[in-house]
């Protein structure tokens, strides 16, 4: 066999695999020979027919089986040859396999781009400061208060004012005519929240239960729903009901009655403070990770593979669709087109892998690599995330054949620690941190 690895690209590139005549009869003539062996063919005993005939009746068969064969044997052996790895599935282009000839074909693949990451240890970062204070275990409590709140219809007979909660039945139309699916029946609606555009919330204000109104609706060209954004649409509103939300009292009982391990107001409180710190450590060392990596990235330009962005995208797309689904909704009911979408996912998946190839560079640069420690760290980790032992999270993990992605997970956080470890870190209230990036972004 031999080969030859051409470049198209950065990352692309052509793979040549020819193979010699000596091996291409062996393989026909033992496929011939297996097929012999049990080949049923009138006037011929068993094991006895003519290589001629059994070309006339599998030839195609045996040429498609054979060549399959090569290729599945060849393209491994020349894949380690040549050093490389393919991503994705490589597009083939094969010659047509013939007795006494030798066999040429070739795989056009993507690779990884090849680069090298310097200055990316010693880096100036900034690291908000740790705060927490009583209003944030407030607001959490209020958060906790409302979802366990009664909404109830609203007894005396008023108008409708900022912060009802209304049921409302409606449907749009545009130039008079009825728009498909821009209707619907028993909406709660929230008034001042704006869930769905504020000129709808403020048609509502001052009606009554059984009111009925008009509004019309300049929608943005940007309007998140598809099927709106630009129009002008005339909504037919009917209000079928008026609640408000009445919400237990802050006591010992109430935070009794969240969980067993809570006995008053005070431990409720403890408890969500401790959440709450822990949320917010999790999210400052992620975005003290962003930054880094975000700086690292600026001075690095390559060609990125098509095959991970597209990879990159349809799964933020898929993320999207079941999210959709779970709700009862779908693209096509959100006036969501499919091709739109995975436009403008595009430049954040772009981001993501260009984070993602820099991050596997890295860790080869500077040897960094996972160990069975860090491996069973990893699981023990992921155990108390989930409330499970173990021995149940790895069978759970090698059973859907997932140990490799985890480990590509546990390679990520251990090169993002890495980076962490070797920055100058200056540490600065979260105020200071927001207003340096709006400036940077500014700059830009």
């Amino acid at each position: 066999m031999k080969t030859t690895l051409e470049d198209i690209s950065p990352v692309k590139k052509k793979l040549l695999i020819e193979i010699d005549s000596k091996e291409v009869d062996k393989r026909l003539n033992h496929a011939y020979g297996e097929i012999r062996k049990s080949a049923k063919i009138p006037g011929f005993r068993p094991g006895k027919v003519p290589r001629k005939i059994l070309e006339t009746y599998f030839g195609n068969q045996v040429i498609d089986d054979v060549t399959r064969e090569l290729i599945s044997d060849s393209f491994p052996k020349a894949v380690d040859e040549v050093k490389t790895f393919p991503l994705g599935q490589p597009i083939l282009e094969k010659e047509a396999l013939k007795q006494g000839q030798g066999f040429n074909y070739s795989a056009i693949m993507e690779v990884r781009p090849e680069f090298e990451v310097k200055d990316h240890l010693g880096l100036d970062v900034e690291k908000e400061i740790l705060s927490i204070g009583e209003e944030d275990v407030q607001k959490r409590l209020e958060e906790i208060r409302e979802a366990n709140g009664k909404m109830v219809p609203i007894e005396e007979e008023r108008q409708i004012r900022d912060g009802d909660f209304v049921i409302v039945d409606y449907e749009g139309f545009e130039d008079g005519q009825p728009m498909e699916d821009v209707k619907s029946s028993n909406l709660l609606v929230k008034v001042g929240k704006n869930d769905f555009h504020p000129k709808f919330d403020e048609a509502l204000i001052g009606l009554k239960k059984e009111d009925e109104t008009e509004v019309d609706i300049d929608f943005e060209k940007d309007f998140y729903h598809a099927k709106l954004a630009g129009k002008r649409v005339n909504f037919k509103i009917k209000i079928a009901d008026i609640k408000e939300l009445v919400l237990p009292e802050l006591n010992d009982e109430f935070a009794s009655n969240l969980g067993a391990d809570l006995k008053d107001l005070d431990s409720l409180k403890n408890e969500l403070k401790n959440a709450i710190t822990s949320q917010e450590e999790k999210r400052i060392d992620s975005e003290i990770k962003q930054r880094l990596l975000e700086k690292i990235s600026e001075g690095i330009n390559f060609e990125l593979p098509e095959v991970l962005v597209e990879a990159e995208i349809n799964f933020s797309f898929r993320r999207l669709n079941d999210n959709l689904e779970r709700s009862g909704s779908s693209l096509e009911k959100a006036g969501i087109s499919e091709a739109g979408l995975k436009k403008e996912f595009r430049p954040a998946s772009e981001k993501r892998v260009k984070e993602m190839l820099i991050l596997d560079r890295i860790a080869k640069q500077d040897q960094i690599d996972i160990d069975d420690d860090d491996l069973e760290e990893g699981y023990g980790k992921l155990a108390e995330s989930m409330g499970q032992d173990i021995e149940t999270v790895k069978k759970y993990y090698e059973a859907r054949g997932q140990v490799d992605s985890l480990k590509e997970e546990l390679m990520k956080e251990k090169t993002l620690n890495y980076l962490v470890d070797h920055a100058n870190i200056s540490e600065v209230a979260r105020d200071a941190l927001s207003q340096g990036e709006g400036s940077e972004q500014e700059d830009k």
